[in-house]
């Protein structure tokens, strides 16, 4: 059976609780296996595993737990492995890799921010930086509406300046976040979001970086800011232990 990778910890760490139980229903039972100074938090993988709220709370929850006897490299959601002697072979080929993870994520937490427009106020904005297209919907206002090839300059100049502003703010809110953060991963862009950053934060430095952000609300009023965390630092763990059988899909994503 395929086994399921929650996390990666020093094989000194403390047992979880025995009555925990994993992903699947019924809930899959937790093992721990060693490979040296490592061990792998896993558990069977119950087939046609899918990001439902169920499994993707008892996922967050082992390595909550785990993370409160110590350091923990998190995987991600769907993390799957061919079988067990696969993840403890990983452990061997990349031990001083996850050695140093560990040692250098110890103690930190990842915050997730993503950044979009508020469209009336940015609408706004960009008309009153930009003369020409001021005039442009003066004009058209004159003329009733104006032409179709008018409208169609219009919405182009528009749809311009709005791109202009969100590259803009994209790379501004990543300068004034970086000094907050050790570290700094952009995530895969999609539709919606100017913006999309995962960063590294000491979790005693937690209050100064949430302050940070909401300065940053308070100076952009024009910026909708959505925070996420802190959250295990997944975005930093990079390579993973485990060839994914399944998708890697974020906590944030579930179905009912």
């Amino acid at each position: 059976m395929s086994t399921y990778v929650y996390g990666i910890a020093a094989s000194s760490h403390p047992s979880l609780p025995e009555d925990m139980g994993g992903v699947g229903d019924p809930p899959c039972t937790i093992r721990i296996l060693k490979a040296g100074e490592l061990a792998a938090i896993v558990s069977d993988a119950p087939e046609g595993l899918r990001p439902k709220r169920r499994d993707l709370l008892a996922h967050q929850s082992i390595l909550s737990e785990a993370g409160g006897g110590g350091s923990v490299l998190p995987m991600r959601f769907g993390s799957v492995a061919p079988d067990d002697s696969a993840v403890t072979e990983v452990l061997v080929e990349r031990a001083e890799h996850y050695r140093e993870r560990l040692t250098a994520l110890a103690g930190r937490v990842e915050y997730n921010v993503k950044a979009s427009h508020d469209q009336e106020a940015v609408l706004q904005r960009v008309v009153a930086d930009n003369p020409e297209l001021r005039a442009l919907i003066e004009s058209g206002r004159q003329a009733g509406g104006g032409s179709y090839d008018d409208r169609l300059r219009l919405g182009e100049m528009a749809a311009g300046a709005v791109q202009s502003l969100e590259e803009e703010d994209a790379a501004e809110l990543r300068n004034l976040l970086e000094p907050t953060a050790e570290a700094v991963s952009a995530g895969p862009e999609s539709t919606g979001w100017l913006a999309n950053l995962s960063l590294l934060v000491p979790r005693d430095a937690a209050d100064e970086f949430v302050g940070a952000v909401e300065e940053i609300r308070k100076s952009h009023p024009h910026l909708e800011l959505r925070v996420n965390g802190p959250l295990p630092p997944y975005s930093f763990v990079e390579p993973g232990p485990a060839e994914p059988a399944a998708s890697t899909t974020s906590t944030a994503t579930h179905e009912e």
